[in-house]
């Protein structure tokens, strides 16, 4: 599992769940799992999806600490 930055990053691109999931074609209880501190497992397809939307590298999805 690692830490999640999701929720920090959707904040400061000002969007919400529903609308990342209308953007990236992710399902919005898929983002709202992302968005919780931790992340146990999530698809390749899924986190590349979420970082473009987010115009972030898939690695920024995550707390490197």
């Amino acid at each position: 599992m690692v830490k999640s930055n999701l929720a920090k990053l959707m904040k400061e691109k000002k969007l919400t769940y529903r609308r990342l999931a209308e953007l990236s074609g992710v399902a919005g209880e898929t983002i709202n799992r992302a968005r919780g501190t931790l992340i146990y497992e999530c698809k390749l397809s899924t986190l590349d999806a979420l970082a473009k939307v987010l115009d972030v590298n898939i690695k920024d999805l995550f707390d490197e600490n």
